[in-house]
C-alpha cells in the first residue's frame, strides 16, 4: 500500500456544510482543483455524469452541484454561502451545463468536467471515494493520481527532458512524472509550493507552453516514502506487544507518524474538531429550519419528552438519541458539522460519545481520547473497505460509524485495548449488508434512524466488549468482509435513489413535492 489513511483526512472530517460528504465536500474539493487548473479564469463548464452511476440521480438533491459551484468559486466546505452557490456562480459570469452521458470511467461517483475560457480548454476526471475524499484520475486525457494532498505543479511542454533535468537540480520534490499524450505535461509533486522565481525561470524555457499550480485540498499532506507503524488491527497488536499503550495513544502515535506532526498537534487538532461537534449539538437542540428538507426538528421534541419523563428510562441511551438527532438536523439545515466518517453518518459517532460523556460527567480530554480511538478503527476501515455508501451501502457509513463508536465507548469506560477491538468487531458484524435508500432523494431518512441505530448498537456492543463477550471473527476479517459484502449489494441499493425505501409510493410523492416547491414541505417544526 503506497498511501495510508489519515485520521484527519479520511476518517474524522472534513468540517463542512451540506447533506453528503461524498457529494458536497468531495465535489467542492474537485472543483477547487479545477479552479487552480484554469488559474481561476473559468467562463464555461460542462459537467458530465454516467447514467449508471450514483450522481446521475443524486447530484442536485445531495449537494454535488452546490459543492461544485462553491469550489469553482474558491470557497471552503464550511462557507455559509454554499446553499446559494449557484447564484454566485452566475454573478461571477460562469456558465455551466450538466449532461448525463456514458463515461469511460465506471466508478459510481465519477465527475467528468470540461472547463474553458477565451484562451484554453481543459478536461478533468475525478472520483469521490467516500467521506469527502477524492482522486483525480485524468487531466487532459492523461492518467494521473491526485488525492489533493500534495502541491502539484503541471508544466505543459513540447519536450520534457531539459525541464526535468532543471527541476531535479533546483527543487526539493517527491515525484516528477512526464505524462505524454495528445496534450503533454510534467507533473511535479512537492511538499511546498514551488517558488515564484523558479516558476519564472521555467516559463523562460522555449519548450514550456504554460504552468499550473494546484494547492492541496486536504489538511494532512502526503510525502515521499510515507510509512506508518501499522495498517491493520493485527499489526497494531503486534506493534503494541512491548508498549502496552491504550487505543487512543496508538491513534496519536499513528497520526503523528502518518502526518509528520507532533503528538501535541494531533491532540489539538482533535480538540478543535470535538468543539465543532459540541456546537452542532447545541445548535440542533435549539431547533433548526431549512426549506429543502423532509424532516422538521425532531430533537427538541425528544428533549421535551425526556424532560417530561415520557420516555422509557435509559439516561445514556436517551441522551444519545437526542444528540444524534440534533447533529443530523444541523446537517440537514446546512449548518456546520464534521463528517464522522461521512456527512450522512455524522450523528452516530459524536452523538454517542458526547451523550455518554455528558451523562457520566466526563472531561473534555476523555472525549478527545475517545474520538482518537474511533479514528484509528476508522483508519483500518478506510484502508481496507470504504466509507462511501455509493460503493458499500449504508453499512459503509453508519455501520462504520457504529463500529468506531463502540471501540471509543470501551476506551471511555476504562476497558482494555482487546475489549475495544472486540466491541468494534461486534458492532461491524451487526451492520453487514445495510442498504442506502434515501427517502425523497434526501440524506435525512432513513438516515436519521440508521444513525440512531448505529449509536445504540455501539452502546450495546461496548457493554458486550466490556463484559468479555466473544466476538469470534477478528476485526481485520470483519472489515475485509465489509468490502466483499459491499461489492455484492445491488447498485440500486447503494445511494442511487433506485431501490429500497427510495421507490415506495410515499417516497416518490415526497420527492415530487420537493421538486415542485421545497417550501411546501417541512420548513421548520
Amino acid at each position: 500500500m503506497s498511501n495510508y489513511p489519515s485520521i484527519f483526512n479520511d476518517v474524522i472530517g472534513p468540517v463542512m456544510r451540506g447533506p453528503s460528504s461524498s457529494h458536497c465536500a468531495a465535489s467542492l474539493r474537485i472543483a477547487r482543483i479545477c479552479r487552480d487548473l484554469m488559474e481561476e479564469k473559468i467562463k464555461t463548464i460542462l459537467i458530465e455524469f454516467d447514467p449508471s452511476g450514483s450522481l446521475a440521480t443524486t447530484h442536485k438533491s445531495q449537494g454535488s452541484d452546490m459543492g461544485l459551484f462553491g469550489g469553482f468559486l474558491g470557497w471552503e466546505a464550511f462557507d455559509e454561502r454554499l446553499p446559494v452557490s449557484e447564484k454566485h456562480l452566475g454573478i461571477a459570469g460562469i456558465n455551466y451545463s450538466i449532461e448525463i452521458t456514458p463515461l469511460a470511467e465506471k466508478h459510481p461517483n465519477t465527475y467528468q468536467i470540461t472547463l474553458s475560457n477565451n484562451k484554453e480548454k481543459r478536461q478533468l476526471v475525478a472520483i469521490s471515494t467516500g467521506g469527502g475524499m477524492i482522486e483525480v484520475i485524468s487531466i487532459d486525457g492523461n492518467k494521473v493520481s491526485m488525492a489533493g494532498d500534495y502541491y502539484e505543479t503541471l508544466i505543459y511542454c513540447s519536450k520534457a527532458e531539459p525541464i526535468i533535468q532543471y527541476l531535479k537540480s533546483t527543487i526539493a520534490y517527491d515525484e516528477i512524472i512526464f505524462h505524454q499524450g495528445e496534450v503533454s505535461f510534467i507533473e511535479v509533486k512537492t511538499q511546498n509550493k514551488i517558488e515564484a522565481t523558479i516558476i519564472n525561470e521555467l516559463n523562460a524555457f522555449n519548450e514550456v507552453a504554460t504552468i499550473r499550480s494546484i494547492t492541496p485540498v486536504l489538511p494532512i499532506k502526503a510525502r515521499k516514502n510515507l510509512s506508518v507503524p501499522f495498517i491493520t488491527c493485527n499489526e497494531m497488536l503486534e506493534y503494541n506487544k512491548d508498549k502496552n499503550k491504550a487505543l487512543w495513544e496508538l491513534a496519536v502515535e499513528y497520526e503523528s507518524i502518518r502526518g509528520n506532526i507532533s503528538k501535541e498537534e494531533v491532540m489539538e487538532k482533535m480538540k478543535s474538531i470535538i468543539q465543532i461537534m459540541g456546537n452542532a449539538i447545541e445548535l440542533g437542540l435549539k431547533g433548526t429550519s431549512y426549506n429543502d428538507r423532509i424532516l422538521g426538528s425532531q430533537s427538541p421534541l425528544f428533549k421535551q419528552s425526556l424532560e417530561a419523563n415520557k420516555l422509557i428510562d435509559g439516561d445514556v441511551l436517551n441522551r444519545t438519541i437526542m444528540y444524534v438527532s440534533a447533529i443530523m438536523e444541523v446537517k440537514s439545515s446546512m449548518g456546520v458539522i464534521v463528517a464522522a466518517p461521512t456527512a450522512g453518518s455524522c450523528g452516530g459517532l459524536p452523538g454517542v460519545i458526547f451523550g455518554t460523556a455528558h451523562t457520566l460527567k466526563l472531561e473534555e480530554t476523555t472525549i478527545i481520547r475517545a474520538m482518537l480511538s474511533a479514528g484509528l478503527i476508522g483508519v483500518f476501515i478506510a484502508a481496507h473497505a470504504t466509507f462511501a455508501a455509493e460503493v458499500g451501502g449504508c453499512m459503509a457509513e453508519t455501520g462504520s460509524g457504529g463500529g468506531m463508536a463502540a471501540a471509543a465507548l470501551v476506551e471511555m469506560n476504562g476497558g482494555t485495548l482487546e475489549q475495544s477491538i472486540a466491541a468494534a468487531s461486534l458492532a461491524l458484524q451487526n451492520s453487514l449488508g445495510i442498504i442506502c435508500d434515501p427517502i425523497g432523494n434526501r440524506v435525512e431518512a432513513p438516515c436519521l434512524g440508521r444513525n440512531v441505530m448505529a449509536a445504540t448498537n455501539a452502546i450495546s456492543c461496548a457493554n458486550m466488549g466490556l463484559s468479555n463477550y466473544q466476538h469470534l471473527i477478528p476485526l481485520d476479517e470483519v472489515i475485509e468482509t465489509m468490502k466483499l459484502v459491499g461489492d455484492q449489494i445491488h447498485h440500486t441499493l447503494r445511494c442511487t435513489n433506485l431501490g429500497g425505501l427510495s421507490i415506495t409510493n410515499t417516497a416518490k410523492k415526497i420527492e415530487a413535492l420537493l421538486e415542485e416547491n421545497p417550501s411546501t414541505f417541512f420548513k421548520s417544526c
